[in-house]
């Protein structure tokens, strides 16, 4: 997409327009994606990388939206953990995500695709510390 437009939420009231630039979009996805079991990752580049190691977390990271004429579309890329059942936790990225932009801009979504771009194999650095106790 070319061009980023802002989405007007509400247009009827007194005071002035509401809008909402897509990259909140992407943030409130990217967090309800991440707080799903079973979400090793998001992916991302290596610029967004780099700026996690140094500290700032991208929280976008991962989300890619589209605003269509038929209603937004959101593409959501995420790396899963092994063993853990990947239709189901698709299933609940998608419920998580629509539920958060439902109850946090009013906006409805059209699509929300999960890609899986890849498999965590090996335990992560609190798992490993929880097995040692």
């Amino acid at each position: 997409m070319s061009e980023q437009r802002l989405l007007n939420v509400s247009s009827d009231t007194t005071l002035g327009n509401v809008e909402i630039a897509p990259e909140v979009i992407e943030v409130i996805a990217g967090i309800a994606a991440a707080e799903v079991n079973g979400v090793a990752a998001m992916r991302g580049n290596f610029a967004s990388g780099v700026v996690e190691r140094l500290g700032k977390k991208n929280h976008g990271k991962g989300v890619k939206v589209e605003l269509e004429e038929e209603g937004i579309v959101i593409d959501v890329y995420v790396v899963m953990d092994y063993g853990i059942s990947i239709p189901t936790a698709a299933q609940k990225i998608q419920d998580n995500i629509r539920q958060a932009l439902i109850n946090m801009t009013a906006l409805e979504i059209r699509e929300i695709n999960i890609h899986v771009v890849g498999i965590q194999m090996e335990l992560k650095e609190e798992d490993m510390i929880e097995q040692e106790q």
